[in-house]
């Protein structure tokens, strides 16, 4: 586990050493995520994994012949905080945000960068409302969304059960219940007959799930999926809890929230989960991509780590970012959305990728278990 202390230090460390050889101001690149509570070691993972892009960038000669210096920022993931941040960012000058663990955190940040005129780029967060919000109209977002998401539960829940029971644990804030409401919608879509029988909600910040398994025990279902994306403590917490009642039925947990820290905090609990994502570092497409490749050996220089998916992803924004000024040759905040809304950003880490007009990556799933505290990839 990366401390808070080595994580920042590493933020101070790599613009310092990349300024070497550059005439040119540093352009600062605001990055808001937790680096505290419960979030705050994937928040900071996420910060290494985008200090290491930068220091890439910042090796093959910066963008437009400047270095990126990030200015990062914890928001405690809390949306007060958040917005505090936001505007202190804005007012230090900063050239885009790349923000996004909670979505409540970034629904409340979007309306105060855009009234300041600074691109904010989601890396994370999955609320459908955060690419439609009026408070943000260049919207951009990296992380696969709660629509396109519950499409591929619905499906895996589709093909191994025809009937059923069906009990969803669920984050009572945006991102949770988008994301049981999608689920719920796809399922009715695709025909899948299990019939929810409970729906347990509770706050993001919730560690002690004893009364939801007794609840869930009761309810006898034959599949429980569980919409939890407090990955520093909530989930693995619920992981555990869950197992030590061997209730039985199988777990599924939605997509982007089983990190490699959750495996490993959760123990054997983890194992035999069901999920999906859409990042893994040593399978292909990624063992192969060169852009991947790259990023990886310097997570692994820097940081003596692989990165996970949400590292991936906060790395990839910064490229993305880097690559769309590079294309328009200003840092100026329409122009730059305008190079990935609706447009095709080649060589990146997830490959040659295409926005779509609301500002969406497109993504590619793979559903996976766990087993023996590795996850393994099953037969699509």
């Amino acid at each position: 586990m990366i401390s808070r202390r080595g994580a920042l230090a590493g933020l101070v460390a790599a613009p310092m050493l990349s300024r070497a050889g550059f005439a040119a101001e540093p352009v600062k690149v605001g990055v808001i995520i937790p680096l505290s509570g419960g979030a705050g070691r994937q928040g900071q993972d996420v910060t290494n994994a985008i200090t290491s892009m930068a220091a890439l960038i910042n090796a093959e000669g910066g963008v437009m012949g400047r270095p990126v210096e990030l200015v990062v920022r914890d928001d405690e993931s809390t949306p007060a905080i958040g917005v505090a941040k936001a505007n202190e960012l804005a007012s230090a000058g900063v050239a885009v945000v790349i923000e996004g663990w909670n979505s409540p955190v970034t629904l409340a940040m979007q309306s105060v960068l855009a009234r300041a005129n600074v691109l904010d780029i989601t890396m994370i967060s999955k609320a459908d409302g955060i690419l439609t919000s009026a408070a943000n109209p260049l919207a951009i977002r990296l992380n696969s969304a709660n629509a396109q998401d519950a499409a591929v539960i619905a499906k895996y829940l589709g093909s191994k059960w025809k009937t059923g029971r069906l009990v969803f644990v669920t984050e009572n804030d945006a991102y949770g219940n988008g994301a049981q409401q999608g689920i719920e919608a796809e399922m009715k879509k695709q025909g899948v007959g299990l019939t929810v029988a409970q729906t347990l909600k509770f706050p993001f910040p919730q560690t002690d799930f004893r009364v939801e398994v007794t609840s869930i025990r009761d309810a006898k279902p034959d599949v429980v999926v569980s919409i939890n994306a407090n990955e520093g403590a909530g989930l693995p917490a619920f992981l555990q809890q869950y197992a030590q009642a061997n209730v039985g039925a199988q777990v599924i947990c939605s997509v982007g929230t089983v990190s490699p820290s959750v495996i490993e905090t959760a123990g054997p609990s983890a194992n035999g989960l069901i999920s999906a994502d859409v990042y893994f570092p040593d399978a292909e497409p990624f063992a192969s991509n060169p852009e991947n490749k790259r990023f990886v050996a310097q997570m692994q220089k820097q940081f003596k780590t692989d990165p996970d998916k949400f590292g991936a992803l906060g790395a990839a924004s910064l490229q993305v970012w880097a690559k769309a000024v590079e294309q328009v040759k200003t840092f100026e905040r329409k122009a730059v959305a305008g190079a990935i809304r609706g447009q095709e950003i080649k060589g990146t880490i997830f490959g040659d990728v295409r926005f779509d007009e609301r500002g969406q990556m497109s993504q590619t799933y793979e559903v996976f278990t766990v087993k023996d505290g590795k996850i393994v990839v099953l037969p699509s």
